[in-house]
């Protein structure tokens, strides 16, 4: 019975961490046309301006992404220890 739900658990992860990698690696092409000014300004401007622009893109999105990606581990961890602590209780009850 463990077995099995360890199985489900580690398939539900493999899922969830592959439509997390495939929206990270292949982001719709719809989502990057935003702002008809800005791209416009972008397109007009010199290589080091784009350069920047890019730099301050990236700048902008890794710190937010990495945060959420911590906090959505510390609270999966934190969930496990809240489960064993409650199930500790009595040896044999089985819900």
């Amino acid at each position: 019975m463990k077995e099995r739900m360890k199985a489900d658990r580690t398939f539900r992860v493999l899922v969830w961490g592959f439509l997390a990698l495939a929206v990270l690696l292949f982001p719709l092409p719809a989502f990057s046309q935003g702002c008809a000014l800005c791209y416009t300004q972008a397109a007009s401007s010199g290589a080091k301006m784009i350069a920047a622009l890019k730099n301050g893109i990236l700048i902008l999105v890794i710190p937010p992404t990495l945060a959420s990606i911590g906090m959505v581990f510390l609270v999966h961890r934190k969930r496990n220890q809240i489960r064993r602590d409650e199930s500790g209780g009595e040896p044999g009850q089985q819900w």
